[in-house]
């Protein structure tokens, strides 16, 4: 007999197709409130054992992030790689499990798991100064933590780049939709919405290092290999001379704490040279990750596209 009462999976798919992406992605919501419920050392346990079945298995999450080993730490020996791997990883599935967690519970609940801040006044003074606000806050950590601090202090338009799948981005919509969260789409129109947010005052937030499309962004080092870059932050810097602060929401101990750092980024973030302020970006996204190398996304493709006229392919 088929399981879920003698009707087959064949069956089950077909009934859910119908749905639309809206109910589909409340369906998964609910599936998430379930994993949500697990207390925080049974999460970080079936985390640590996703990480291992990556690593058993060779999956892909476990292939790029040595080849992106292999390409940003050429002077780590074998075993120390490794190590480093292993870490990553681990951190990484852990990660995922506990963006989850956070999806499902009271803002408030998860920003007790803040032990420290560290620049808070400088981005409400950016704030009340009325120019607007641009946060950079690269893959390290747990930037959906960050978000809903920023969030507490206001209203914040957050860049995102959707899902191929309609569910998909509808899940996002729902598990991200908490209170002052405006979800702007990685697309054409973003330049004109994102514009007037600061110009109007606001706060924009933007994850800097994703891999722009060909032909949309500028090379620049990143780790001593050069990756194409976005000049979207820079250039929203640049004509609206709203200040950039970088931010991040690193992991302490071996339990759910983090410190929450904001630092203002350098002048030539903003610089004219659209080369020189890609450059001056990617340089502090590597500082930042270099603090700890395990929490950031290395499971990531960041170099896919190559120079043009290098003749390099693509490393992976």
């Amino acid at each position: 007999m088929h399981p879920a009462g003698g009707m087959g999976l064949p069956a089950v798919a077909a009934r859910l197709a119908p749905m639309s992406p809206q109910r589909q992605a409340r369906l998964l919501v609910a599936a998430t409130r379930l994993l949500g419920v697990l207390p925080w050392a049974v999460l970080y346990r079936l985390g640590d054992g996703i990480a291992a079945l990556w690593r058993r298995r060779d999956a892909r999450e476990s292939r790029v992030a040595r080849r992106n080993l292999e390409l940003a730490f050429p002077q780590l020996d074998a075993d120390q790689r490794e190590a480093l791997h292993r870490r990553i990883l681990r951190t990484t599935a852990r990660q995922a499990l506990e963006t989850l967690k956070l999806w499902t519970r009271p803002p408030a609940d998860n920003l007790a798991l803040i032990r420290e801040v560290h620049g808070a006044a400088l981005y409400d003074q950016a704030l009340a100064a009325g120019g607007g606000v641009i946060v950079a806050a690269p893959h390290f950590g747990n930037w959906e933590l960050l978000n809903q601090w920023l969030a507490s202090r206001g209203p914040i338009a957050i860049v995102y780049r959707p899902p191929e799948s309609a569910m998909g981005d509808a899940f996002l919509q729902q598990v991200r939709g908490v209170d002052n969260v405006r979800q702007v789409r990685a697309e054409g129109a973003a330049v004109r919405q994102l514009w007037k947010v600061l110009k109007d005052g606001g706060a924009v937030g933007i994850l800097p290092d994703q891999q722009p499309k060909a032909g949309d962004g500028e090379f620049a080092p990143f780790f001593g290999v050069q990756a194409l870059s976005m000049t979207l932050l820079s250039r929203l810097a640049e004509r609206t001379g709203a200040p950039v602060l970088l931010a991040w929401c690193e992991r302490i101990g071996d339990g759910p704490g983090f410190v929450l750092h904001i630092e203002p980024a350098p002048p030539a973030i903003a610089d004219a040279d659209p080369k020189a302020a890609v450059a001056c970006l990617n340089a502090e996204v590597e500082r930042i990750a270099r603090r700890d190398p395990a929490q950031y996304q290395w499971t990531y493709k960041r170099y896919t596209l190559r120079p043009p006229g290098s003749g390099e392919v693509t490393p992976y």
